[in-house]
């Protein structure tokens, strides 16, 4: 019992699923094992007898292999992203990087996301190594099969997956969102209606992006393919995105980035569905960057 709430607690302090914390787990053991055979390898070329001295070898060099033999196994047990953050970690600690960072402000992102998770990949992608005092801590999805899910659990980022009553008419699931420690929210093609309970709870920190410009092309309905043919249909020669602050409405809130592409006049809403993909993942992940540095995450 005292072994199970162990593994438990490593697993959400590593923020990992079962099948992850098993091949970490064994990433470690067998890490650990090259390691040490890789080290006894060594010093028979050394001809130095076993004693003192031996020992002393022994030590450095394992802690020197130690690093690179758990890289090397990480890889055929798909874990070299967890070990590399680690790692990272580790090495921060002994070489004193986090002294004097204890005081400045860390943000904490949670992602909200309905699809198959572009943006979120873009975002996740430009926050990993970029930024130590940015995280992405929560991928929030409202659809179980959605293809943002697996892309959280290649990154080994928790997943919190919702149901519509409680979050519209209920908490917001904001209990979940304080205890992984959320104080900034992206939404990135989340297609529910935000509720009250969590526009008060982070005022100015949840921010959308829309793909049309905006006010003309929001509102209930506007996402995907239904707003490109709306563009379309209106015979407009741009259209482009909104990066916005978000509030209790559809696609409203104080628009903090714009961009914009032409129209061809033979374009199609899968065309023009792929001009504004590319400006979304171009632009999004730098956004997001400016807003944060003029905030105060607390």
């Amino acid at each position: 019992m005292h072994f199970c709430n162990m593994l438990k607690k490593l697993q959400q302090h590593w923020k990992v699923n079962g099948i992850n914390l098993v091949m970490i787990i064994l990433t470690f053991a067998l890490g650990g094992s090259l390691c040490g055979w890789a080290g006894r390898k060594i010093l028979l070329f050394t001809n130095i007898e076993k004693g003192v001295v031996w020992i002393l070898l022994y030590i450095i060099l394992i802690t020197i292999l130690w690093p690179v033999c758990v890289l090397l196994i990480s890889f055929p047990f798909g874990q070299f992203v967890f070990f590399k953050k680690y790692l990272s970690k580790v090495w921060n600690r002994m070489s004193g990087k986090k002294t004097g960072r204890a005081n400045l402000p860390h943000y904490n992102i949670a992602i909200f996301a309905s699809g198959a998770g572009s943006n979120a990949k873009k975002i996740i992608e430009y926050f990993k190594d970029k930024h130590s005092l940015v995280s992405i801590g929560l991928v929030v999805c409202n659809n179980p099969a959605a293809g943002v899910l697996n892309i959280a659990a290649a990154d080994h980022i928790p997943v919190l997956v919702i149901e519509r009553e409680r979050f519209s008419k209920g908490d917001g699931y904001l209990p979940e969102l304080k205890r992984s420690g959320i104080n900034f929210i992206v939404l990135a093609g989340f297609l529910w209606k935000l509720p009250p309970v969590l526009i008060h709870a982070y005022p100015k920190k949840i921010i959308n992006i829309h793909p049309a410009l905006l006010p003309k092309y929001g509102g209930k309905g506007m996402y995907g393919q239904h707003v490109h043919d709306a563009v379309i249909s209106n015979k407009e020669k741009q259209s482009g995105i909104s990066i916005h602050f978000a509030d209790e409405l559809y696609d409203h809130g104080e628009i903090i980035f714009q961009a914009t592409c032409e129209l061809a006049p033979d374009e199609t809403a899968e065309t023009l569905a792929q001009k504004i993909h590319v400006l979304e993942h171009r632009h999004y992940p730098a956004v997001i960057e400016a807003v944060l540095k003029k905030q105060n995450p607390r």
